[in-house]
């Protein structure tokens, strides 16, 4: 019992023994560990101070740098600053200097104009002395003087002064005859044109002389319903083995004469046949003229989509449209061609020119059935379409005197060249010779002539004056003004040329 009582105390002596052994020894390594702890710290805290030294030392050296280079910096600029001040004084030195020059100069003009004023009242006023004196003495104005001075000179060189303005207005008017002729020559030879147009006939031949008698029908009735469907008049007895065809409107007209030869052909002719005819001719007649505005854009060169088909529907119309004979569609195709080669050679807008001359004459197709003339009927019509005023105004401006455009002028004479070319139009008998009569009643209107003579088909007329009353300065006053009248009073393709004939005769005899 006593064994293990002392057994359990040696136990007991041993477990404390160990513990305090072990807390001992943990606590020398605690305090180890703190130790090693504190010298880790102490050592990181004396590099971290010695770091800050650098760090601060480095940011003051650059710091010091820094403010260096401002100061540098300071100082370059302020050095331009004054430079800059220097240039600026020196130049407000020159400016002033220069001012006051000016002012000098200006005060030293004055003095000058005053001055020269003065010298010019002087020179006048002894200019006035001067012809006061020369009129006391000759007993004469300044302006009579002048003119007699004149009418002397006049009277003493007469013959000179005739000559001499013969001479300038032959060297200038061969000058642009010559280059003109050059110009016409070369566009002539690129325009190849058939001679006048077959007009629009009014004349349906007959098989025989009985279709005359079923075209009038029972009583009339089959040429009544013709006459009132096409509203044109058949005259049936005046021509053997045709019907003539008379109507106002050339368009109804070639809608009677299609219908007639569509009934001909037929044989069948009642006032039933003949409306079916005639509404059938006028479909036709529609087609083929939509065809001819079309044809006609095409050879100009003109988009046909460009323009709107009711326009080219007009401008077809033309073909049925004849003036002194020549074809209207025709004509115009062939004044556009001519515009188109003239605005090349001139430097013109070619496209204005070959529309232009194309609907120069647009109004003719229309100028039927509507009233005014056909200048302003073909104005109104373009204006109407859309187009730019510069085409529009070629309807007018190719009937004016004075063509406000390059363009108008070349479209006017394309018109006078396609108008007044051999074999273009032909006129009537009556008209031909009322026209040679007019131009010599203009002619012997004038005082001093005496005889007149229209030659060359109207192109030209020969005037006889008598020498005693018109001598040759006069004689060339007295063709002006006989070429202005006749551009004022008359109508006429193409020009007429004014010939003044002065001649004296001096007769002896010998015996």
């Amino acid at each position: 019992m006593n064994e293990a009582l002392i057994g359990a105390g040696f136990a007991v002596l041993g477990v404390a023994a160990g513990t305090g052994i072990g807390y001992y020894l943990r606590e020398q390594k605690s305090r180890r560990g703190h130790d090693e702890i504190k010298r880790s710290a102490e050592e990181l805290l004396n590099a971290a101070a010695l770091k800050e030294t650098e760090v601060l030392s480095k940011a003051k050296e650059k710091a010091i740098k820094i403010l260096e280079d401002a100061r540098i910096e300071e100082k370059r600029a302020l050095e331009d600053v004054r430079k800059h001040q220097d240039a600026l004084l020196e130049r407000e030195q020159t400016v002033h200097r220069k001012s006051e020059d000016i002012d000098k100069a200006k005060v030293e003009l004055e003095q000058s104009k005053l001055h020269l004023a003065e010298k010019h009242a002087d020179a006048e006023k002894a200019k006035l002395e001067a012809i006061s004196a020369v009129e006391r003495v000759a007993g004469l104005t300044k302006e009579q003087a002048v003119e007699h001075l004149l009418k002397r000179i006049e009277a003493d060189h007469n013959e000179t002064l005739v000559g001499r303005m013969k001479k300038l207005e032959e060297q200038g008017g061969e000058e642009l005859d010559r280059k003109a002729k050059s110009i016409m020559a070369l566009i002539i030879q690129k325009q190849a044109s058939s001679h006048v147009a077959e007009t629009t006939t009014t004349l349906v031949e007959l098989p025989s002389e009985e279709m005359k008698g079923r075209i009038i029908g029972r009583e009339g009735r089959n040429i009544k319903a013709i006459e009132l469907l096409t509203g044109c008049e058949l005259i049936i007895d005046d021509t053997p083995g045709a019907v003539t065809v008379s109507g106002f409107s050339p368009i109804r007209r070639q809608v009677a004469k299609r219908a007639l030869q569509n009934l001909i052909t037929d044989g069948r002719i009642h006032p039933g046949r003949i409306e079916e005819f005639v509404d059938m001719a006028k479909k036709d007649l529609a087609v083929d003229i939509k065809k001819a505005g079309e044809d006609a854009l095409f050879q100009i060169g003109i988009p046909v989509g460009s323009i709107d088909p009711k326009f080219t529907q007009i401008v077809g119309r033309l073909k049925f449209r004849t003036s002194y004979g020549q074809n209207a569609l025709m004509h115009s195709l062939e004044v556009a061609q001519l515009s188109g080669l003239l605005a090349e050679e001139l430097g013109a807008d070619v496209s204005v020119c070959k529309m232009g001359g194309l609907f120069h004459d647009v109004g003719k197709a229309v100028d039927h059935d509507m009233q005014g003339s056909h200048p302003e009927l073909g104005y109104q019509i373009m204006k109407k379409y859309g187009f730019p005023e510069e085409i529009c105004y070629q309807s007018i401006g190719h009937h004016e005197d004075n063509p406000k455009t390059l363009e108008a002028i070349i479209v006017k004479a394309a018109d006078a060249i396609s108008g007044a070319r051999p074999g273009a139009r032909k006129d009537s008998l009556e008209f031909y010779v009322k026209r040679l009569k007019d131009l010599e009643h203009t002619a012997m209107s004038f005082e001093g002539v005496e005889k007149v003579y229209a030659i060359q088909a109207g192109r030209e007329i020969r005037v006889f004056v008598n020498p005693t009353a018109i001598d040759d300065y006069s004689a060339a006053k007295l063709a002006r003004a006989i070429a202005k009248k006749i551009e004022s009073e008359m109508k006429f393709p193409g020009e007429v040329r004014v010939t003044v004939i002065r001649e004296t005769r001096t007769t002896e005899y010998a015996r």
